[in-house]
């Protein structure tokens, strides 16, 4: 499938890559459509609507620098996009890269959770204090390391 967008202009992506949210994601509720690509720039993931070119989430495998990282979501939520078995459960931060410079950071309140069996997703939002919207994504590498 042809997909187009803004950073990239046209891609052929693969119909394997789409992704269904029903409900959205918060700020978003009215795109529904998405593909997961690779960015050029590893280990990081674009979230590309379908439906507007200009929308665009860059995203980030929480478990690569927050190896404690824990979602406590209810079966209910989940049970919305179908996910019974957590060994079919993507996750994913969406990620944020200040256009002036600045740390780059990850939302770990907010998860992004595919169901890798359907690839229907969703956006929960987690009361753990320990997990803010902005978590210095190359901060807490070093602290990792250290």
């Amino acid at each position: 499938m042809r997909v187009q967008t803004k950073a990239y202009g046209p891609l052929d992506v693969d119909e394997r890559q789409r992704l269904d949210f029903p409900k959205g994601l918060l700020g978003f509720e009215r795109y529904s459509g998405f593909v997961l690509i690779d960015a050029p720039q590893k280990p990081f993931l674009i979230l590309q609507s379908l439906e507007a070119p200009d929308l665009a989430f860059v995203l980030i495998d929480p478990f690569l620098f927050r190896p404690d990282y824990t979602i406590d979501v209810g079966d209910r939520e989940l049970a919305s996009i179908g996910l019974a078995r957590p060994e079919d459960a993507l996750v994913f931060a969406i990620v944020t890269v200040p256009p002036e410079g600045g740390a780059v950071t990850a939302n770990l309140m907010g998860p992004v959770i595919v169901n890798r069996a359907n690839r229907k997703g969703m956006q929960a939002v987690l009361t753990d204090p320990r997990w803010q919207v902005k978590h210095d994504i190359v901060a807490e590498l070093a602290a990792k390391k250290g």
